[in-house]
């Protein structure tokens, strides 16, 4: 961290999960749902005193922003949210829950919240949003300079915050132009993928440094193939799907590894011997957890939503209220637990993504 050149640094294989930011307004995608640790962008961002590349400079910047939403609680500020998708609506619910004294009002250019989400979804967050006297406001584009929108979402004086929650912004400005789509969600600038999750070199007509580097998660452009013919249709840019491209990039890395330097076999005694024939690389999916949303509605009231796919309005909400807002503690919980190597964390989420026979999504039925 204290050096004054860059340093160069041999590799074999490369996995990028770099995420991506959630800005669109912002040059860098800035954002407080991603830390700012690009070199280039940390000069030019909104809190440049904090270096959030370390979790010091992360905890700091928490801390500054919490201090900042205390003291507009404590002046009974009016406070705008601008996108009512699940990043929206929890945190304005969050807000409206912790800091009860804020007047708070939630906008977006769809007809309602949850857009991509089934109705019913829809529906149970809107009745939570009325019942704590949150506004909101829909088929509305935001205009922040315009009086007349402002009149018209009942500010007319502006609002004293204004939190940006729409769409995602790629953040691979360290990838080579060829290897970036001109196309995507916040103009493009997405990591082009084949099915194997390797990079693509030419704009996606050739395969990029051999092959030896993959991209998985929200990096990449999320999608294979284009509509209507996908040959992996656009995955969401939430976590599980990130973890299970994850693991598929892993798998591929060890099978090239083992074409190149020699595979091993297993004898009875689970003893490696070498001879072993290596195994083709596989095929990514579209994972069955990417079609799962738990949205908290404050910390005592969600709603979870399972088997939504591409397809708008897609889904089925399976459960609400605080049994939902309990099962979202409850995956936090052990989630954390397994990434702290402990054991029953481990045991819950193991066979997440070693699932041995898969019954619904759009992955080999035997892995």
């Amino acid at each position: 961290m204290y050096a004054n050149q860059t340093e160069e640094i041999a590799f074999d294989y490369c996995e990028i999960c770099a995420g991506c930011n959630f800005g669109p307004f912002h040059k860098w995608g800035e954002s407080l749902w991603f830390p700012t640790i690009h070199e280039a962008a940390r000069p030019e961002g909104s809190w440049p005193h904090i270096d959030e590349r370390f979790i010091e400079g992360r905890r700091r910047h928490i801390l500054e922003e919490y201090q900042a939403i205390q003291d507009l609680a404590n002046k009974n500020s009016t406070l705008l949210v601008v996108g009512a998708g699940f990043i929206g609506v929890e945190w304005v619910t969050e807000l409206q829950y912790f800091f009860p004294s804020l007047q708070c009002t939630l906008i977006d250019f769809l007809p309602r919240c949850l857009g991509p989400l089934p109705d019913a979804a829809a529906e149970y967050c809107e009745n939570y949003l009325q019942s704590v006297d949150i506004k909101t406001f829909y088929n509305r584009k935001f205009a922040p300079q315009d009086p007349e929108f402002m009149k018209g979402i009942e500010l007319p004086n502006g609002a004293d915050k204004t939190y940006v929650c729409i769409g995602v912004k790629a953040s691979n400005y360290f990838m080579p132009k060829e290897t970036l789509s001109d196309v995507g969600p916040g103009g493009g600038g997405w990591i082009i993928i084949n099915k194997k999750l390797q990079v693509m070199g030419e704009k996606g007509k050739s395969l990029w440094a051999k092959g030896k580097i993959y991209a998985v998660g929200d990096c990449n452009f999320g999608c294979v193939g284009s509509h209507p013919n996908w040959e992996v249709p656009p995955i969401p840019k939430i976590s599980y799907p990130g973890e299970e491209q994850a693991l598929h990039a892993v798998k591929n890395i060890q099978r090239m590894d083992q074409m190149e330097h020699g595979a091993y076999s297993k004898s009875c005694c689970c003893i490696p011997l070498p001879g072993g024939k290596p195994k083709a690389l596989i095929d990514t999916w579209w994972p069955w957890g990417a079609g799962m949303f738990a949205t908290s509605l404050g910390p005592h009231d969600a709603c979870f939503v399972l088997a939504a796919n591409e397809k708008k309005g897609s889904g089925l909400m399976v459960n609400w209220y605080w049994p939902a807002a309990l099962q979202k503690e409850f995956i936090e919980t052990t989630k954390v637990d397994e990434c702290r190597d402990g054991l029953i964390g481990w045991c819950i989420w193991h066979f997440v993504h070693h699932t041995p026979i898969h019954i619904i999504g759009r992955a080999p039925m035997f892995p």
